[in-house]
């Protein structure tokens, strides 16, 4: 929440950034299914946050504010809640994660704040369950850095993830074998489909191989981190689900579902389902009018062919210069005028760009007439003065061999008063 601001607009009657309030209405409604607000549903037993609550560590107090009132909810409905600090939520001067652990020190009722790697031991209303928190791990974490002096990133990576093998045997040691146990990290896997998160985490973590994850003691495995839903585990023994985001963050989320994930668990049977939720749409319109004899009317038809009405909305078009003022960009305005919020990208195709004309290459041998005919048959905008621009090279290239002759004279002439002073003259360089 308090991400995606720049694909907002200021809501005139509440003061805040439209996207606020798609991220606060789409959690509304995650915690609406949680506490069963319809007739037909059952609240759950247990919520789990997969991390990256916020943007930062120390987000903005009215953002804050309206991720608790969310959360706050689920302490009325008395259901308990895992917090799980991701990456995002860690302060960068110091350990422990800043924006959730508030959480803990006021002693909300039912919360748990997964900072460390641990196990929960949790009372739901159906029973007892497990829960193993494994919070972004960095390599300063886990290792000093005299351990890693010499050692190649790989070698680094293996060392990294042996040392946390061996601390989570551990854990999974000590777990009653017949309670239902649920590993939630927040990490990145490597057989993971990236996006939006792809360079938000550069140098930072390291990845973890599927082998870690994919224990028979674990029922079901929950990530945070990455932002596309994906299971990474076709087998479903365990389990291994990013949910993803609950709203897109950017244009990389454009094609994305997002939605939650609603689990029934047993010891050594699950059963899990992503439930889509309603978001507001992006859409990139993409047109190349370098080729267009009416660019406006290419761009207004692309606009026209997509539904834009409430959707955030990036239109980008390629044009040649020499069409920039057949382009009204009042007119571009008002067609995307019922958009969410629109930018517009205009691309300009420079002439450097265009491929080079096979008959020009530089190891052929041309005759300049022919050259300029090959090149003004593949400038269509050139075609009306085309004919002028051969008789104007043609008078040139006449003009030239007089003048040439003349200088060739003048040469001559030159290099024999050259001669005959040579011994009196001095070379500088």
């Amino acid at each position: 929440m308090g991400s995606g601001f720049t694909h907002g607009r200021i809501n005139p009657e509440t003061g805040l950034n439209s996207r606020l309030e798609d991220f606060m209405s789409t959690l509304a409604r995650c915690i609406d299914r949680a506490i069963g607000k319809e007739a037909n549903e059952e609240p759950v037993d247990l919520v789990i946050f997969g991390g990256d609550a916020f943007p930062d560590a120390t987000p903005p107090p009215y953002v804050q504010q309206a991720f608790a009132r969310q959360f706050r909810r689920l302490v009325d409905a008395q259901i308990p809640t895992v917090l799980l600090v991701g990456n995002h939520d860690q302060h960068s001067q110091g350990q422990g994660g800043a924006s959730l652990c508030i959480y803990r020190t006021l002693g909300v009722p039912g919360f748990v704040v997964g900072d460390t790697l641990t196990t929960h031991h949790l009372p739901t209303r159906n029973g007892p369950v497990q829960v193993i928190t494994l919070p972004w791990l960095t390599r300063s974490s886990l290792m000093t850095r005299k351990e890693t002096h010499g050692l190649s990133l790989a070698e680094v990576n293996q060392l990294l993830t042996e040392r946390l093998r061996v601390v989570l045997e551990a854990e999974v040691r000590r777990l009653n074998p017949d309670v239902p146990t649920i590993l939630l990290a927040h990490l990145m896997a490597d057989n993971a489909t990236l996006g939006a998160e792809r360079f938000l985490a550069v140098g930072k973590g390291f990845t973890l191989p599927m082998s870690l994850l994919t224990r028979p003691c674990f029922d079901y495995v929950a990530l945070g981190h990455v932002h596309r839903h994906q299971n990474l585990n076709k087998t479903n023994d365990p389990p291994v689900i990013y949910p993803g985001s609950i709203e897109r963050v950017d244009f990389s989320e454009e094609k994305e579902d997002k939605g939650y994930v609603i689990v029934e668990l047993q010891r050594g049977k699950v059963e899990w389902e992503f439930c889509p939720l309603l978001v507001r749409k992006f859409s990139t319109i993409e047109v190349d009018t370098s080729k267009a004899k009416d660019p406006q009317a290419a761009i207004i038809k692309a606009i026209a062919k997509q539904e834009i009405e409430d959707a955030v909305v990036r239109l980008i078009y390629k044009i040649r210069s020499e069409q920039l003022d057949l382009i009204d960009t009042s007119a571009l305005h008002e067609a995307l005028s019922s958009a969410h919020t629109y930018t517009i990208h205009p691309e300009l195709v420079s002439q450097l760009a265009r491929p080079r004309v096979p008959e020009l290459s530089a190891s052929s041998s041309i005759d300049p007439m022919d050259a300029l005919k090959t090149y003004l048959n593949n400038r269509e905008d050139l075609q009306d003065i085309a004919d002028l621009m051969m008789d104007a090279a043609q008078r040139l290239l006449a003009d030239d061999e007089e003048e040439l002759e003349e200088e060739e004279e003048e040469i001559e002439q030159k290099e024999t008063v050259s001669a005959s002073t040579e011994n009196t003259q001095l070379r500088l360089l």
